[in-house]
């Protein structure tokens, strides 16, 4: 990798307390069982005051998207993403062999890759892959794709724009099951620079490793609880069932019984089979140990999807909660910006000048489908400390208090007298 950029939108998109209320307000549909819902989902959830919203949702127009929204939300995010990575590089547009562009719920004609080469005129000859549907993990995948495609083609440049359609899937029903993608998802975008020219090998910022793909889409359950469908009354949402969990740990578990041989050092992997084979030997004592993932690898770039996946992943590796920190607090500022969320984790970790040469970092997505994709980088170069989307706030962080504003202003919601009023 030799570089990579974040999007940040400007100030006045951001969705803090009362324009988040103001957004409530204007749907008509809910009641009191959804406005008690909405705040304790938004309460829960991680965010903080300073995430960004799209334009058309900012200026009252949710429910009434139009193609042109989707279009210049999608143009802000890849041109600006862009352009700063292709300033900081030095590397021509003309220069780029590979384009990869990951966004779910947009798949326009002609496609987002066609519309970043004809705005820098690239060449006729460039390989454009469009991903679509992959939801948060997509990122991981357009990674991957480019790392297989390395192995045939040699000394090129590769783009990988991630990023998600906010603008024209704002749910505007009122099933509680639907309506936690609004709570959660905000604008939010990337661009990856990748290489596999040798003699760039010194301006590298990190080597992939390897990567592991897991798709549990077989699964009814893990399929359907994750996807994209309407409501009785036809509105459009993504929809987030309790099965979630569920799929999330199979597909997770199935992830790193591959991939965790391949980055932990043998005498590691040695303790734990004889421990495991220990623990079967002797009834009725507990004497397992888990994994030491610390023993190959130093830094944990967790999805931001929400609170409770954070807790859940740490939960279930065995992190600290200064393993956490760089994925609490890009939610905590960014939100879940879906599939180009894992770089503005990383770019904390480097903000704080965290990372050091050799030093291995585990990134992990969750996404539609239901899948897992993982990778583990390499630190190529010590000195790594450009803030990039954390410049004007990084000394801010971390917050010690992540308490949503949402509780002290609006926990009357919760009050049992409302029962016997109506609310018009």
């Amino acid at each position: 990798m030799l570089g990579y950029e974040c999007f940040k939108a400007a100030d006045d998109r951001k969705l803090d307390t009362d324009a988040c209320v103001r957004v409530v307000m204007r749907n008509k549909k809910l009641g009191l069982d959804q406005y008690r819902f909405l705040l304790k989902t938004i309460v829960s959830s991680g965010l903080g005051e300073e995430t960004y919203g799209p334009r058309n949702v900012i200026d009252g127009r949710e429910e009434f998207p139009s193609e042109n929204d989707a279009h210049a939300e999608m143009d802000e995010i890849m041109f600006s993403t862009l352009d700063s990575l292709f300033e900081k590089t030095g590397v021509s547009p003309s220069e780029i062999d590979i384009l990869v562009v990951d966004v779910s719920l947009f798949s326009p004609a002609p496609s987002l890759t066609s519309r970043i080469i004809n705005r820098y005129k690239m060449r006729h000859n460039i390989k454009s892959f469009s991903l679509s549907g992959m939801g948060c993990s997509a990122s991981m995948v357009a990674i991957d794709m480019v790392q297989q495609l390395f192995k045939t083609y040699k000394n090129q440049f590769a783009i990988v724009v991630s990023t998600e359609s906010i603008a024209r899937h704002w749910y505007c029903g009122k099933e509680k099951s639907m309506m936690l993608s609004n709570c959660l998802f905000r604008n939010g975008g990337s661009s990856i620079l990748l290489t596999n020219k040798r003699d760039l090998r010194d301006r590298c910022l990190l080597k992939l490793k390897c990567a592991v793909r897991t798709n549990i889409g077989y699964d009814d359950e893990a399929y359907g609880c994750c996807i994209q469908v309407e409501d009785p009354q036809g509105y459009q949402g993504f929809l987030l069932t309790k099965n979630l969990t569920k799929a999330a740990a199979k597909a997770f578990t199935g992830n790193l019984k591959l991939l965790l041989p391949k980055i932990l050092p043998v005498w590691e992997l040695l303790r734990y089979a004889i421990s495991t084979l220990r623990k079967k030997s002797t009834k009725g004592q507990n004497l397992s140990f888990n994994l030491n993932l610390k023993s190959g690898i130093d830094h944990f770039c967790l999805h931001p999807g929400g609170r409770a996946v954070i807790d859940g992943l740490g939960k279930s590796l065995g992190l600290s909660e200064y393993d956490l920190e760089p994925t609490r607090m890009a939610l905590y500022r960014f939100g879940n910006t879906s599939a180009g969320g894992l770089w503005y984790v990383l770019s904390y970790m480097e903000a704080k000048k965290r990372l050091k040469k050799g030093d291995k970092i585990f990134m992990v997505s969750l996404g539609a489908g239901f899948m897992c994709n993982n990778c583990v980088w390499e630190v190529m170069k010590d000195g790594l400390d450009d803030t990039r989307v954390w410049e004007d706030c990084i000394d801010e962080y971390p917050r010690k208090n992540l308490v949503n504003p949402f509780t002290e202003k609006y926990s009357w919601i919760n009050d049992e007298c409302l029962n016997f009023v109506r609310l018009d």
